[in-house]
């Protein structure tokens, strides 16, 4: 069996054995798992490609390990999602104009919202930096900004007290980093390290165009060119998919790297994770079709 590198920051080892491996992939799938079964039909409503950018922007320019900008964009959103139920729970029964307060209440609140994402998000990294308040300040400033420290606190503990402090969700990186790692251990022939240069790439780009990728999903599923809201409603379940997510960028690197081997790879990932090779490929074909577009342009 070959020996590998887990990728993963969550990991401070070099190498997990197998079992140790395949237990970690178990509690990502039942995550995974109770995650779609309680998702709520507002997720991807409330952060669109440029929330992402933003967020992928402060953690370039703030020099964060790339998995700190994944979880900062699940913290947002989860964020986002449990305030807004909260403040529509608050508003109901009042006058119509209270959902204009609601949205102007959000507007307020985004950008420091997003950066004490960020902030939280690095506390749970231990390969990055903590963002601390002045670093934090020194921002806002060189962006035009003005805020306080008291001001960057309430919104970190408005964050962490809407969430109930569940906060170490696992991110889109770290399936896709197991995975490639129990793939590595199940076909050596897999060029493992290559793959993952590959697959942070293309994560990215699904999270910058994640709207339009999952609305091609959307349309090769239903076979409508205009789903309606039920087939919207119901496509949610897919779009907050890590397992999918996972296994649909690997699928996509391994095409991009060695196209004689993506079979392969696709019918590797159907044996570790159940999902069907159809899905699997299904998924990287659209990914595939609006990278080729990108690059045209």
């Amino acid at each position: 069996m070959s020996s590998r590198p887990v990728f993963s920051s969550s990991c401070s080892s070099g190498e997990l054995s197998l079992d140790i491996l395949s237990d970690i992939l178990s509690n990502l799938n039942n995550t995974n798992q109770l995650h779609l079964e309680t998702v709520s039909d507002l997720c991807g409503c409330l952060t669109d490609s440029r929330l992402v950018e933003r967020v992928f922007h402060l953690c370039e320019e703030l020099r964060l390990n790339p998995a700190v900008g994944y979880q900062a964009i699940h913290i947002l959103q989860r964020f986002m999602v449990k305030y807004t139920e909260d403040l529509i729970l608050s508003q109901r029964g009042q006058a119509a104009s209270s959902e204009e307060l609601i949205l102007q209440t959000l507007q307020q609140k985004l950008f420091l919202s997003v950066l004490s994402s960020v902030q939280i998000a690095s506390k749970l990294d231990l390969h990055s930096h903590v963002v601390n308040n002045e670093t934090a300040i020194r921002f806002l400033q060189a962006a035009g900004y003005s805020s306080t420290k008291e001001q960057l606190l309430d919104s970190e503990i408005l964050i962490l007290k809407t969430l109930q402090f569940n906060l170490n969700v696992p991110n889109p990186l770290t399936y896709v980093e197991t995975l490639l790692e129990v793939l590595g251990r199940n076909e050596a022939r897999v060029p493992v390290a290559q793959l993952h240069q590959l697959c942070v790439c293309v994560l990215q780009f699904i999270y910058l165009q994640k709207e339009t990728i999952y609305h091609s999903l959307l349309i090769s599923a239903t076979g409508r060119s205009s789903p309606s809201p039920e087939q919207r409603a119901q496509f949610v379940s897919v779009t907050e998919d890590f397992m999918l997510l996972g296994v649909g960028v690997i699928a996509v690197a391994a095409f991009i790297h060695h196209i004689s081997m993506w079979e392969k790879v696709v019918e590797e990932l159907t044996g570790i994770t159940g999902i069907s090779g159809q899905s699997i490929m299904e998924f990287a074909y659209v990914t595939l079709i609006h990278i080729t577009k990108t690059r045209s342009v």
